[in-house]
């Protein structure tokens, strides 16, 4: 898998939008988690001046970052007051209107969609690129793609198992093929399955005994709904007579988030795989 030069492409985001090299240091509200802990990782933890209630990694450093409401409750007026140069939003987890409406005070924002484990080559060099970091996000992309490519190869070695990926509780609700999760789980050997034709990128789900019986492992996620070990165990002794699928906890950070999470995700995904073999 080859990085591209940092200066060998323009830098544009995923809403199409060029953007400059920042001149001078810059004030960064970042509403999306995974992308504020990747600007501290690239050293520019002194250039976050807002974050949302979610932005909680690197968590002592985060904590004298002032919050602006939650991923989908970002507060204009507080963005505003801060007075940023660059607001980071992403296409999933931040409102269309709301980011459109903060834009509107905004010099620039800064639109984000990973939808596989490769998109992060990009974001690395987009964010490096824009805010002169360019150094620490090639060392960043080296040591994703040799993540990577360790863990595809251990994966080649295992059955195919089919897993079923819970985000949420009441409904139960899962992830389908098109989304950065399950390309994710993909690159560990697991393939993520969900309610036969939905269009939904996050479709509600019912364990039928029909879809337990094509799913070899129930994965729990830890977030955005908090599976514990009680909701593990009630799953186990509710399961219909004669399935056989298993269940297990997942760290949620480790596969969702994307940026420099994703280089010690991949390697939690690969000791996992292992260890519930």
């Amino acid at each position: 898998m080859s990085v591209i030069p940092l200066a060998q492409a323009p830098l544009v985001d995923a809403a199409g939008t060029p953007h400059e090299v920042a001149v001078g240091p810059s004030r960064i509200v970042c509403a999306v988690p995974s992308i504020t802990e990747l600007l501290f990782d690239l050293g520019l933890g002194d250039q976050v001046v807002g974050r949302t209630g979610f932005c909680i990694h690197p968590r002592d450093a985060v904590r004298g970052v002032p919050r602006v409401g939650g991923t989908k409750t970002l507060d204009p007026q507080r963005i505003r007051r801060l007075a940023p140069t660059h607001l980071i939003v992403n296409v999933d987890e931040n409102p269309r209107a709301l980011v459109e409406e903060i834009a509107r005070g905004v010099p620039r924002v800064i639109v984000t969609h990973p939808m596989a484990p490769e998109d992060n080559l990009e974001l690395f060099r987009l964010l490096g690129g824009i805010f002169s970091r360019e150094a620490q996000a090639q060392a960043l992309a080296a040591r994703f793609t040799a993540e990577l490519e360790h863990t595809r190869a251990a994966a080649a070695s295992c059955p195919h198992q089919r897993v079923l990926y819970l985000i949420w509780k009441s409904p139960w609700m899962t992830v389908s093929a098109d989304t950065y999760i399950a390309r994710t789980l993909a690159a560990a050997g697991w393939e993520a399955i969900g309610p036969p034709g939905s269009p939904l990128r996050y479709p509600s789900v019912e364990l039928s005994k029909e879809l337990l019986a094509e799913t070899d492992w129930l994965l729990l996620s830890s977030e955005p709904y908090a599976f514990t070990e009680r909701h593990a165990g009630e799953l186990r002794s509710s399961l219909p007579s004669g399935v056989r699928t298993r269940v297990a906890l997942v760290d949620g950070t480790m596969v969702s988030w994307y940026g420099s999470r994703a280089i010690p995700g991949l390697a939690y995904l690969r000791e996992l795989r292992a260890a519930l073999a």
